[in-house]
């Protein structure tokens, strides 16, 4: 009963933490939609899913246009097509410039002027 009490009290502190470390993101999530970056993935893409987790709960202030075809694994909609995004992630920049693959949070600051916290 001791074990599992620890265990749970390890799992809240644990969540509780990592919330508030998420947290800490959302300006500059928010920030890095304003200075108009844009993150094309599709949701079957491993990388994508690398570079959401780094938002963690911020990424649903990042401006993400999804490209996969629900259902369909390796798939791009049309949208994504005519804009010629056939990697993913990618990075569309408010300059017209793109970076294919995940970024560090550093860089997307270094890009668009949005300061970490």
């Amino acid at each position: 009963v001791l074990a599992i009490l620890v265990l749970i009290a390890i799992w809240i502190s644990y969540d509780y933490f990592s919330y508030r470390k998420v947290s800490t993101l959302d300006a500059f999530a928010k920030c890095t939609n304003e200075k108009g970056a844009r993150m094309y993935g599709a949701w079957w893409c491993p990388h994508c899913a690398e570079q959401k987790d780094q938002f963690g709960f911020a990424f649903q202030h990042v401006n993400y246009v999804e490209c996969g075809i629900e259902g369909q694994t390796h798939s791009e909609n049309e949208q994504c097509k005519r804009s010629g995004v056939h990697n993913f992630p990618t990075w569309e920049f408010a300059d017209g410039s793109r970076k294919e693959g995940a970024l560090s949070l550093s860089e997307l600051s270094q890009r668009t002027g949005c300061k970490l916290p």
